[in-house]
């Protein structure tokens, strides 16, 4: 299934957020930070990264038809949401 892109802009600007992140916490690595810091931040990111992937699937799950090929769509999303969880 394919969703536009411009559907998918809040889960997009979420995830240049993480990206961000990710580099922020690299950096604090290369610097000796304190663990709890890291940890802080890594837990951050992993939400972000969590609410991206939610935010695709219910984008995903609007554009379900009830004909096979949606069915079949809607168990893989499903799939998906399962391993989110």
């Amino acid at each position: 299934m394919k969703i536009e892109t411009s559907e998918l802009k809040d889960a997009r600007d979420r995830l240049m957020r993480v990206q961000g992140q990710i580099g922020g916490i690299v950096k604090m690595i290369d610097e000796g930070r304190d663990c709890t810091d890291l940890l802080n931040q890594l837990a951050a990111a992993n939400t972000a990264l969590t609410r991206a992937g939610f935010t695709i699937i219910s984008t995903g799950m609007k554009h379900c038809g009830s004909d096979a090929e949606g069915t079949a769509n809607r168990k893989a999303l499903e799939k998906a949401f399962m391993a989110l969880a």
